[in-house]
């Protein structure tokens, strides 16, 4: 593990923020998303895991254009959010030659190997999965970690898990309809995303799809709430 994080040089010391150029920057601090700290993704369901673990990749691929990524989790976390296949990260726009997977044997080694990636620098995008709750005092390393390595941890969390966290922003996820082709192929994927939490911000509630074409999210034709003027723009702007 120690021989793969090698610390990148260039590591910007100013405060960094990714906007999704849509409606929902309103409801994030100076209206993006963080880029140094931990943010938590949530499955509305447990039947909803996967499609949580779809969300975390798509962001992920919004956040890290072409740098390493490390995905790093338990055996049973991996194994109930469903596994890694090139395929369908290519087809996500994620090449699986940018991925190291760490599949620990158990939360416990996990949550180091996360630690440790953290502090490394190596990788601009952490993911890591969890399959238990875990206390507000590790809750707080980890998002001291993320701070200190001025990286972004995007963080898989249990359904149902709901206990005291110190994420910065914590979303719910919910599959949702997708467009579909004429065959019935699924076109765009689609999520009913829920601001649960956020630190200096306010909650909300968006339907987004991920544009296969172009590797963004946009506004689903449907909007859950809130009542906000309706735009189609697409991810990519960061600022300092």
């Amino acid at each position: 593990m120690r021989r793969l994080l090698a610390p990148p040089l260039g590591r910007s010391a100013k405060s960094r923020f990714f906007s999704f150029e849509l409606p929902l920057d309103k409801y994030l601090p100076r209206q993006g998303l963080s880029l140094e700290s931990l943010h938590e993704i949530h499955a509305a369901t447990p039947e909803d895991l996967p499609a949580a673990f779809g969300f975390l990749v798509a962001l992920t691929i919004s956040l890290s254009s072409s740098e390493p990524v490390f995905v790093i989790g338990s055996a049973q976390s991996l194994a109930s959010a469903g596994r890694l296949h090139g395929h369908g990260l290519n087809a996500l726009g994620l090449d699986p030659g940018r991925v190291t997977l760490v599949e620990a044997r158990n939360d416990k080694d996990a949550f180091w190997a996360i630690e440790e990636t953290l502090r490394s620098g190596a990788a601009p995008v952490t993911l890591g999965l969890l399959a238990q709750n875990f206390d507000l005092k590790t809750s707080q390393r980890l998002s001291l970690a993320a701070r200190e390595a001025k990286r972004p941890l995007l963080l898989l969390r249990p359904p149902g898990s709901g206990a005291a966290s110190a994420a910065e922003t914590r979303w719910r996820i919910a599959s949702a309809p997708a467009r579909r082709d004429t065959t019935g192929g699924i076109l765009d994927l689609c999520w009913r995303v829920m601001l649960e939490r956020c630190r200096n911000g306010s909650s909300g509630e968006w339907v987004l799809e991920w544009v296969n074409a172009s590797h963004r999210f946009r506004l689903a034709a449907t909007m859950a709430r809130p009542a906000l003027p309706d735009s189609a723009g697409a991810v990519g702007r960061y600022s300092a």
